[in-house]
C-alpha cells in the first residue's frame, strides 16, 4: 500500500476499536462539558440570554478559545432569532450541529486533504514543536503506521539537543526495524537532515521524516535553524520539505494555541498533530485550533497505542465529542 492509498484508506468510517480508542480518548472532555452543561439547563425550559452567558463560559473553560467560543454563541443566537424558541433539551442537538458545521467549512482540517502528494517520492516530512509535546512519540507512531502499511521509511534524529530525543527515535526504529540517520547528541541538526533525505533517495524510501529541535528558544534562532535545515534538504530535493507537521500537546489547552501561534510565525507550518487528548477535559482546544488557524489537524493521540494516533476525522470527532453514556 502506498502512501496515498494509506490515507485514502484513513479516509473511510473509523473501524470500531478505533472508533472505542476515540469515545474513551475523549472522556474526560464530555464528562467536564456535560456536567456544566446539565447544571446551567436544570430548571430551565428555553435558552435564553442567561443560557447563552453560561454556554460561553463553559465552551471558553473546556479550552475552545475566545473567538471560535463567540462565533458558535452567534450561531446559535441567530438560531434562537430565527426560531422564536429554543427549548434547552435541544440545547445539545444545536451546539452538536453548529460546532459540526463550522468545522466543515474550515476545509483546511478535511481528511481528504491529509499530507499526500503521491507523486512525491520520497515525501520528506518536517515535525516540529516544543520538548515534551509528544513529538519524538508521534514520529514513532506515524512511521510504525506507514511502514504497517507497506511503506519504506527512513527516520532523521535531528533533535540532536537532547540525547533522550536520539536515543527515543533509535528504539522506535529498532522496534520497528526501520533505519534511523543519527550524528549523536550536540551535532548538527541540517546535517543530520541532508544524510537522512539523501539516504532516503538511495535506498528508494516512501517517505522520509525528520526530528528537530523541541525548543522555543528566541524566534530568530529558531528561524535560522529550521530555514537551514531545510535549504540543506533542498540540495538533494529541490521542493523539500513536503509538509511540516507541528505536533502540540491538547491537555496544555491554551498553550497550544500559542504554541501555534509562535512556530508559524517562523516557518510555514502544513499541519497540525494534537497529541494527548486522552486523560484531559481540554479536548475543546481541537475545535478552536481548527478554526483560527486554518491549518490542517491531521492527527489527534486519544491513548498510548500505536494506533491511538488517528487520522482526525471531524465527524467521526463531533459524533464521539457528543455521545452520551
Amino acid at each position: 500500500m502506498g502512501l496515498f492509498d494509506f490515507f485514502k484508506k484513513k479516509e473511510a468510517p473509523l473501524a470500531q476499536e478505533e472508533k472505542e480508542s476515540l469515545d474513551k480518548g475523549l472522556e474526560k472532555t464530555k464528562e467536564g462539558f456535560f456536567s456544566k452543561l446539565s447544571r446551567v439547563v436544570v430548571g430551565k425550559s428555553k435558552v435564553d440570554e442567561d443560557v447563552l452567558d453560561e454556554l460561553e463560559e463553559i465552551l471558553i473553560s473546556s479550552d475552545v478559545g475566545v473567538e471560535t467560543t463567540i462565533k458558535i454563541i452567534r450561531r446559535i443566537e441567530d438560531r434562537v432569532a430565527k426560531d422564536k424558541f429554543l427549548t434547552t433539551n435541544e440545547l445539545d442537538g444545536i451546539l452538536r450541529e453548529e460546532i459540526a458545521e463550522l468545522l466543515a467549512e474550515n476545509k483546511s482540517s478535511d481528511v481528504e486533504n491529509a499530507f499526500i502528494k503521491s507523486d512525491k517520492k520520497p515525501f520528506v516530512l518536517m515535525v516540529v514543536g516544543v520538548n515534551g509535546v509528544g513529538k519524538t512519540t508521534t514520529i514513532g507512531k506515524l512511521a510504525s503506521q506507514f511502514h504497517q502499511a507497506g511503506n519504506k521509511v527512513v527516520l532523521g534524529a535531528g533533535d540532536t539537543f537532547r540525547a533522550a530525543a536520539v536515543d527515543q527515535l533509535k528504539l522506535w526504529g529498532q522496534r520497528v526495524g526501520i533505519p534511523v540517520i543519527d550524528h549523536g547528541m550536540n551535532t548538527d541538526p541540517a546535517s543530520v537532515a541532508y544524510d537522512a533525505v539523501k539516504q532516503a533517495v538511495e535506498q528508494d524510501a516512501d517517505i522520509v521524516i525528520i526530528d528537530t529541535a523541541g525548543r522555543l528558544h528566541t524566534k530568530v534562532n529558531l528561524m535560522n535553524e529550521l530555514s537551514k535545515i531545510k535549504r540543506v534538504m533542498q540540495k538533494v530535493i529541490p521542493d523539500a520539505p513536503h509538509e511540516v507537521l507541528l505536533v502540540l500537546d491538547g491537555s496544555t489547552g491554551q498553550n497550544a494555541f500559542i504554541q501555534a501561534q509562535e512556530f508559524t510565525k517562523v516557518t510555514e507550518v502544513t499541519a497540525l498533530a494534537i497529541t494527548k487528548l486522552d486523560g484531559t477535559a481540554k479536548g475543546g482546544v481541537v475545535i478552536g485550533i481548527s478554526d483560527q488557524f486554518k491549518i490542517p489537524v491531521k492527527y489527534i493521540g486519544v491513548g498510548e497505542k500505536i494506533e491511538d494516533l488517528q487520522v482526525f476525522n471531524k465527524k467521526e470527532f463531533v459524533d464521539s465529542l457528543f455521545k452520551r453514556k
